[in-house]
C-alpha cells in the first residue's frame, strides 16, 4: 500500500487547492478530515471544498449527516478506514485533508473507543462539577457554568469518545504527513479576512435558514464559525459583535491545532507561498515523490 497523503493546517492556508492538485498528480481520492464538513448546509462557515472543486477529484465523507443528526469522532474512525480500504481497492491513492486532528488520529492510528452512546443526565453533579470533568479532558473548552443544559451534553460527548488503549500511537497505515504553515502574522491575517469573505459570500442568509435546526442541533451550538450566531439569532447580539467573536474563536483555534499537531504527527513542515502557491505546490509533489511515492 502506497502511503497515505495527510494535508494539514489551519484554516486559510491552502489545504483544499493543494489536495485538489496532488490527487491530480497522484491518481487519488480525497477523504474529508474536518469535523463540521460532514454536515450537509453548513458550507460557508465551514468552509468546505465548493461543489465545483468537488467535481475536479472525488470527495468523501463530506454532506452525510444532517445538521440535527449526532456524529461522533468514534463513527469518523469507522467511515474513514472502510473508505481507506475501498479506495485503494480501486487502486487509487487516499489524500485525507482538514483541520481536525482527533479525527484524524483516531482514523489512522489505533485509537479504540466505547461504542456505546449512553446519555447520561449527571445528576448527582452540580453545574461546577460539571465544568471541573470537562476541563479534565480539554481544558480549553469555556461553558458558562449556569449553562446545565450545554455541560451535559459537552461531557457525554467526550465520555462516549475517550479512547480506551494505551496504543494509540501505533500507527496502521503508512503515511505521509504534510502541514501548512505561515508565520503567525500572515495566518492571522488571513484568517480575518476569510470571515470577512465569508459573510460576503452568504454566511449570515446561509444561518438565517439554520434557525430551527439551532434548537436541537450539537454541531452549530459547538462549531466556529456557528455558534457565535446563537445570541445574534436569539438574544439580539449586534453582527459586529459574532463576527469579532468567529474571528478571535478561529485564531485561537489555529494556535490550538499547531499545538496538536506538532504534539500527535510527525508532521512534514512547508512554509507557504502565497505569492505562488504552485511553487509551493511543486516543492511538496516533488518531496512526495522522494519520499512517499
Amino acid at each position: 500500500m502506497k502511503p497515505i497523503i495527510v494535508i494539514i493546517g489551519p484554516t486559510g492556508v491552502g489545504k483544499t487547492k493543494l489536495s485538489i492538485e496532488l490527487s491530480k498528480k497522484l491518481d487519488a481520492e480525497i477523504i474529508n478530515g474536518d469535523s463540521v464538513s460532514i454536515y450537509k448546509k453548513l458550507d460557508i462557515g465551514s468552509a468546505k471544498p465548493t461543489r465545483e472543486e468537488r467535481k475536479e477529484v472525488p470527495h468523501h465523507l463530506i454532506d452525510i449527516k444532517e445538521p440535527t443528526e449526532d456524529y461522533s469522532v468514534y463513527q469518523y474512525q469507522q467511515d474513514a478506514r472502510k473508505k481507506i480500504e475501498e479506495i485503494t481497492k480501486r487502486g487509487k491513492r487516499v489524500i485525507i485533508v482538514g483541520g481536525t486532528g482527533l479525527y484524524i488520529k483516531a482514523a489512522l492510528y489505533n485509537y479504540i473507543f466505547t461504542q456505546g452512546t449512553t446519555q447520561n443526565t449527571y445528576e448527582n453533579l452540580t453545574n461546577e462539577e460539571l465544568l471541573e470533568k470537562i476541563k479534565q479532558y480539554d481544558n480549553t473548552i469555556t461553558i458558562h457554568p449556569n449553562n446545565r443544559k450545554r455541560l451535559v451534553r459537552t461531557l457525554n460527548k467526550l465520555e462516549n469518545q475517550e479512547p480506551m488503549t494505551k496504543e494509540k500511537d501505533h500507527c496502521l497505515y503508512p503515511i505521509y504527513i504534510i502541514g501548512l504553515t505561515a508565520s503567525r502574522e500572515i495566518v492571522y491575517d488571513r484568517i480575518n479576512k476569510r470571515v470577512d469573505k465569508m459573510i460576503k459570500e452568504g454566511l449570515l442568509e446561509e444561518i438565517n435558514s439554520l434557525k430551527e435546526e439551532y434548537q436541537h442541533s450539537k454541531v452549530l451550538n459547538s462549531a466556529i464559525g456557528y455558534k457565535e450566531f446563537y445570541d445574534y439569532l436569539f438574544n439580539d447580539k449586534q453582527l459586529e459583535k459574532v463576527i469579532e467573536e468567529i474571528k478571535l474563536h478561529s485564531r485561537h483555534y489555529a494556535k490550538r491545532q499547531y499545538t496538536f499537531f506538532n504534539h500527535q504527527f510527525q508532521t512534514n513542515w512547508y512554509e507557504v507561498n502565497f505569492s505562488n502557491f504552485q511553487e509551493t505546490i511543486n516543492t511538496i509533489y516533488q518531496n512526495i515523490k522522494k519520499e512517499a511515492y
